[in-house]
């Protein structure tokens, strides 16, 4: 099982977003080969809100698309229990995941699909530090939305 709890700060989303992402996260679940039980949460919130999370958690005090927290990271995986896998929280911007599909010229479905993926796999130990894990990343987060259907036509 695969359980995905979604928190709306913003009261704008809407139950097609909600649709979408746990499609496409339950989708990248399997392309990562990841077969036990697991869950994370996604919130929505708007520019002010992860500015404040941007600047207490990362020390940036500046606006962005999606932050992740994963759990993972800080504590050691403990096996033998009947337990699912907490793999941590993502927080979407919408009005970022607006803006940003208007300048790239894509769906806001695709955005919000490719900020959820980004975060997912940030939640997985992914992340975008050097080049070279830069490139990793970002091919892992095309592949497995072009094998889902989210694609930037």
């Amino acid at each position: 099982m695969f359980t995905i709890d979604f928190s709306d700060h913003t009261e704008l989303v809407q139950n097609e977003w909600l649709t979408q992402i746990d499609e496409l996260l339950t989708f990248a679940k399997k392309q990562e080969n990841i077969e036990e039980e697991a869950e994370l949460s996604v919130t929505f919130v708007d520019k002010q809100e992860i500015q404040e999370i941007n600047k207490m958690y990362r020390d940036k005090d500046k606006v962005t698309d999606v932050i992740s927290f994963a759990l993972e990271e800080d504590e050691p995986e403990i096996t033998g229990l009947d337990m699912p896998r907490v793999l941590g929280d993502i927080i979407i911007c919408t009005d970022v995941a607006k803006d940003q599909a208007d300048n790239y010229g894509h769906s806001f479905e695709r955005e919000l699909g490719f900020l959820a993926l980004h975060g997912f796999l940030h939640l997985l130990g992914y992340d975008h530090m050097t080049e070279q894990d830069e490139k990793e990343m970002f091919g892992r987060q095309e592949q497995i939305l072009n094998a889902y259907g989210l694609t930037r036509d």
